[in-house]
């Protein structure tokens, strides 16, 4: 069928297509309700990669994954008020429905000899709290000789202390974690609460995340409408491209909640790109459908759909392809998740754009009718923008690919300056309280990142226990990190208050004595699993440094490699090394993907435009646009991260567009008129005005994100401004000037 047809088959269908449309849309809305938000990194970690896999079981058998931590921090922790503080706070956490076990200062496991025996119970008497110096310097000594215990739960420097409480495995994460913040502030107490761990982590995106949906959304649908309502200066110009876009994010959202997808940090992102894509195709439509407004000609919806369908629809599936390309090579399930939908949220807003819009404008009354054609020509943007452009490309093209080669060389030399950061505080402020508690726990209490060493064989076997005691003296050699914890260090304790020797007791009945003494405390079950046929050691990375964590993993693997036997098999995991993996994902899939998108936006150009020449040829402005990007991050510092990384492949997607609707405008136009300029010219006043409202509406939508409480979603916002700019300017500039050129060196056009 031809796009005569189809055109005409639109109009026809229009009232169908109007109730087909809001059907849909009620039913999707409908769906929104059941759309629940899902923060977890861990979640989102994939199950064919070794230590993601190995750390997702750790967190499920010994609920390492599912620790949160509440920082008290104060002048001096050592006064009678502020250990009564910490056992409120460790109380109230303990009483949260959700919470299978909570340890600080005031309940924590302790273990001395006294006279001839052994005592173990708590590190405080809760009925006689220490009141006097001796008292309290005698709690410094025993916590400072015990090896797993010293800066853990109370720092160095004595200004802090930790109450650190473990989930159940069925708990709802973010309930019991907001009210952990909500109880323990309810108490009111003098000294300062922070709040860190993963389910506080997960909490706390996924409100900033509902803040941002809520709060910024709004605004930028607010800035869009009003620079369309200036550009068209018609009620059908400002609500038809919001309404195309809001359809899109509703069919898109309503899609993956029915589906039983959750939004990540990532697809937070979504209801931004849609707008600014649904707003775009509608523009172009809108816009070529006022042009023939203009005159008194009939059809005039039917006839402008059919110079606009080919070129909408092949910049959707060429920024479909950009969002699709996310599932190649992305480490993160979340990365994956974004670029199918998104995808889908592109295909939905083009399907709108050249059905819903035209059925709309078909049945809206021709305002614009016997309207002057010159008149359209005699505004600030053609006299000021678009003439003045199309006559100095024409009189300096050499000197515009001059200036841009300029240009990309200049990001050439940024592009090796480019830094990776995987840390997820970066999503946060500098102040932001949480990025504070990560701070606190890096300099006073050794880190956050977990670590985990995973031991096979029998837990009450001398030479496994000593392997692992041998497991933590090497590993904490190591310059980040501090202490670890394991069962092991537990049976060296009670020794040592027995014999006065912190070693493990060679003879197995022995050890199975003292085992009998640590059954029942809550502090087993994160430290061997219930067959005794499993133990961990717990520790905590400092460095966010990725060098320290790959000479880490290296140090490690070693050992582990070297000591690791059929009776004691040993592995490791824990961020530091997913945070390896994900690093090197990074630039694997940000070359990946940018990649097979630029090689399929060639091919499906080439192929529509019916010339491989001419696929090149459009694909030449956004490259260079991705290079300035890269560019600009190299030299402005901005870390390619989780977040920042989808910014190329999306820039690719949106920007493509521009090239498309110049390089179709300008073959048809030189079909028509077989002149150069004239098809030019005829291509930047009209799609370049389109290009123009739309470059400045959507880069008023993405720098909407700079007022995100999450860093990296501001980058992000800036980043695809920047790049949907340096695009269209380089479709309305660097294309032209490459094909005048061409026509002047080869005497012919590009056909």
């Amino acid at each position: 069928m031809s796009v005569n047809k189809i055109s005409k088959t639109i109009i026809s269908f229009r009232w169908l297509i109007l109730l087909f449309v809001l059907l849909v849309t009620f039913f999707m809305g409908s769906q929104l309700s059941k759309l629940t938000i899902d923060a977890d990194v861990l979640s989102s970690l994939p199950d064919d990669d070794e230590n993601a896999l190995l750390l997702k079981k750790i967190g499920e058998k010994f609920g390492g994954n599912r620790m949160g931590i509440v920082i008290l921090e104060t002048d001096n922790i050592y006064q009678t008020e502020v250990i009564q503080h910490i056992r409120s706070l460790t109380d109230t956490v303990g009483n949260i429905e959700g919470i299978s076990s909570v340890s600080s200062l005031t309940n924590i496991i302790n273990i001395k000899g006294e006279d001839g025996g052994l005592e173990i119970g708590g590190l405080i008497d809760p009925y006689a709290l220490p009141e006097t110096e001796e008292e309290f310097q005698l709690l410094r000594e025993n916590i400072r000789a015990n090896e797993m215990y010293k800066g853990s739960i109370v720092s160095d420097d004595e200004t802090s202390a930790l109450v650190i409480f473990t989930l159940d495995d069925d708990a709802n994460v973010n309930e019991v974690a907001r009210n952990v913040i909500d109880k323990t502030q309810s108490i009111e107490l003098p000294e300062k609460l922070y709040y860190i761990g993963s389910p506080m982590l997960i909490t706390y995106i996924a409100e900033l995340m509902k803040n941002d949906l809520t709060r910024l959304l709004p605004i930028a649908f607010l800035l869009i409408a009003i620079i369309l309502f200036f550009s068209f200066k018609s009620v059908s110009g400002v609500l038809l491209p919001l309404i195309t876009a809001l359809i899109a994010i509703v069919w898109t959202l309503g899609t993956m909640s029915l589906l039983g997808y959750s939004m990540s940090m990532i697809s937070n992102n979504i209801p931004i790109i849609l707008l600014a894509i649904g707003s775009a195709y509608t523009i172009h439509v809108i816009n070529r459908i006022l042009v023939l407004d203009s005159s008194d000609e009939i059809n005039v919806v039917s006839r402008a759909l059919n110079y606009v369908m080919v070129p909408v629809i092949l910049a959707a599936l060429t920024t479909a392809i950009g969002f699709i390309s996310f599932v190649f090579g992305a480490y993160l399930e979340m990365i994956v998740e974004f670029g199918i939908f998104t995808a889908l949220g592109t295909f939905t807003a083009c399907l709108l754009s050249v059905f819903f819009v035209p059925a709309v404008m078909e049945i809206l009354p021709r305002r614009n009718k016997g309207k002057n054609e010159e008149k359209s020509k005699n505004t600030f943007l053609m006299r000021r923008v678009l003439l003045p452009l199309k006559n100095i490309l024409f009189h300096h093209a050499k000197l515009t690919l001059g200036i841009w080669i300029l240009l990309i060389a200049l990001s050439i030399a940024g592009l090796f300056s480019i830094k990776r950061s995987v840390d997820i505080q970066e999503y946060f402020k500098k102040g932001n309280p949480t990025r504070e508690a990560e701070k606190i726990m890096v300099e006073k209490f050794g880190g956050t990142k977990p670590v985990f060493v995973l031991f096979e064989g029998n837990m009450q076997d001398p030479e496994v226990l000593q392997t692992m005691m041998e497991t933590s003296a090497y590993m904490e050699k190591s310059p980040d990190i501090y202490t670890s914890m394991s069962v092991a260090k537990l049976i060296s304790e009670i020794n040592l208050a027995i014999t006065g020797s912190r070693e493990v007791p060679e003879d197995q009945e022995m050890i199975e004595q003292l085992w009998f003494l640590l059954e029942g405390n809550e502090v087993m079950q994160r430290l061997v699993s219930e067959d005794l046929s499993q133990g961990i050691i717990i520790s905590k990375f400092k460095s966010p440094d990725n060098q320290s964590k790959k000479a880490f993993a290296a140090y490690m693997n070693e050992f582990i490699q070297k000591n690791s036997s059929e009776n004691c098999k040993i592995q490791i995991t824990g961020m530091p090394f997913v945070d390896i993996t994900m690093d090197r994902s990074l630039v694997n899939s940000q070359l990946g993907s940018i990649t097979i998108a630029i090689i399929f936006v060639i091919i499906i150009v080439g192929l529509m435009l019916r010339s491989v020449r001419n696929g090149i040829y459009a694909s030449l402005p956004i490259i260079a646009a991705i290079m300035i990007l890269f560019g600009v991050m190299g030299l402005t510092g901005i870390s390619l991260n989780i977040a920042t990384v989808l910014v190329a492949s999306v820039a690719l997607g949106i920007g493509i567009d521009y090239s498309i609707h110049i390089i179709s405008h300008f073959n048809t136009a030189y079909q028509n008129y077989g002149n150069t300029e004239k098809a030019i010219e005829d291509a930047i006043l009209i799609s370049g005005k389109a290009i123009i409202i739309n470059v400045i509406s959507v880069s008023a939508g993405f720098l909407v994100l700079v007022f995100s409480e999450m860093v990296p979603l501001q980058y992000f916002g800036i980043l695809i401004a920047l790049s949907m700019v340096s695009s269209s300017l380089g479709a309305m500039t660097l294309l032209p000037a490459i094909l005048i050129t061409l026509h002047k060196k080869e005497n012919q056009i590009i056909k």
